[in-house]
């Protein structure tokens, strides 16, 4: 047998039985590509070279941005930004039917936006409305599952950890990724919105509206939390103005929201180890996880498996239509037992080179390998956002989920018109000059 024909049985064959004995998708991916390079390279080579690619795979000044914006994100969820947010959502949509629930939704997207973490958002938001919600005589599972379902909306709209992984895999340029998560990011909660709004109106008199609030009063929540939203025009303002780098404004983000925290009396340094650990625990985890995606692109590159794959795509179909609605199937597959992380680090490699010879644009393509990749992490088996919102509800997945599946159906609805409508994410980068128009 070939070299590379074994070492690409290994690979699928290494990575099926860890997810089937449930071993951590970083043990699995780590030691799968180390034994698949061995066929290539010899045994002593293969250590050699998966050590040296897991070290250059994580030794990267832009990904120094992920855990500055993981620091931002633990320190917004301790300092008592989510309640001013809550509050603000509350007074833009508490009106609607099912007036709770929808400001949960669009909390969860303001959230999300400002610390780029859904499971932050899950449980950061879910902690104040999951009781406020039964208070008012909703379900809560169904509280739970629009908690759960909304949160994600946070890993398009920027900042955004997920699209800076995109980014280093496809060079392309975190300004416009971040720009183009907008619209999806929106269609995403428009797509929970629609879903409580028909809930809301079959089951009449059981999900009530908020209070309504004068003018004045209105102003007054509104700008408690504007602070906390001024983060998203810091940020992102200052990358597309070319004042400072992803990375640089990670960084700002990170003082901006300590100071925030501490004027809010959130947290006190007596805190901040605590909160320290929390971010550094993560952190490792997803440096670990780039480390070790990388091994597995090398051997993959070297073993020929990308090229193989598109030859294969190409000769299946040469209908674009066809081949972007094959790889959504495939990611959102992908997606119900892998992290985002290594899926963008294993499958982008793959199909970018495909998409190109349709005249793709990587930018579009990053929306919608993002928006795919969010949906796994509310589904089961290792769906994290799913796990941590029923347990900030203090109930099982399982009647959890029992309420998420129009949830799921409409996001998965929103996913195919990301995909099939493209101005949706370009016409923000290209309206600010990110990327040349077509």
């Amino acid at each position: 047998m070939e070299p590379a024909t074994l070492a690409g049985l290994i690979l699928v064959g290494g990575i099926a039985l860890g997810i089937v004995l449930s071993v951590p998708i970083a043990v699995t991916v780590g030691l799968t590509s180390l034994v698949a390079a061995i066929p290539l390279l010899g045994a002593e080579q293969a250590v050699l070279a998966s050590a040296q690619r897991m070290y250059t795979g994580i030794n990267s000044f832009p990904l120094l941005a992920i855990p500055f914006f993981v620091l931002a994100g633990v320190l917004m969820n301790s300092g008592g930004i989510a309640g001013r947010l809550i509050d603000a959502a509350k007074v833009v949509v508490g009106r609607a039917p099912g007036g709770l629930a929808q400001t949960n939704v669009v909390a969860n997207g303001m959230f999300g936006a400002v610390s780029g973490a859904a499971v932050a958002a899950a449980a950061a938001v879910g902690t104040v409305m999951n009781p406020r919600m039964a208070q008012d005589g909703y379900d809560r599972r169904f509280s739970a599952a629009v908690n759960v379902a909304s949160a994600p909306a946070g890993m398009l709209i920027p900042p955004s950890n997920t699209f800076i992984v995109y980014s280093l895999v496809s060079s392309t340029s975190i300004a416009a990724l971040f720009m183009a998560g907008v619209g999806p990011g929106l269609v995403w909660v428009l797509a929970c919105m629609i879903v409580v709004y028909l809930y809301s109106r079959r089951q009449p008199g059981k999900m009530k509206s908020a209070e309504r609030v004068t003018f004045a009063q209105a102003l007054a929540v509104i700008w408690r939390a504007v602070p906390s939203l001024l983060m998203i025009i810091i940020v992102v303002g200052g990358i597309l103005g070319g004042w400072f780098t992803a990375t640089e404004s990670a960084a700002i983000a990170v003082v901006y929201c300590l100071v925030l925290g501490m004027l809010y009396r959130g947290f006190t340094p007596r805190d901040l180890p605590k909160m320290l650990l929390e971010a550094g625990q993560t952190t490792a985890i997803v440096m670990l996880l780039v480390g070790v995606s990388t091994a597995l692109s090398f051997v993959m590159s070297f073993a020929r498996i990308p090229d193989v794959i598109s030859d294969a795509v190409l000769g299946f179909t040469e209908s674009p239509t066809v081949i972007l609605i094959l790889m959504m199937v495939i990611l959102l597959i992908v997606g119900t037992f892998m992290d985002p992380t290594p899926a963008i680090l294993i499958f982008v490699p793959i199909f970018l080179p495909i998409v190109k010879e349709f005249g793709i644009d990587p930018v579009h393509f990053g929306t919608m390998i993002v928006y795919n990749l969010s949906v796994g992490v509310i589904t089961p088996p290792v769906g994290n956002v799913l796990f941590v919102g029923a347990r900030v509800a203090g109930l099982r997945i399982e009647p959890v989920i029992a309420k998420l599946w129009p949830f799921l159906l409409s996001i998965v609805g929103g996913l195919f018109l990301v995909v099939f409508v493209p101005q949706l994410s370009m016409w923000l980068p290209e309206v600010m000059g990110l990327v040349a128009a077509p």
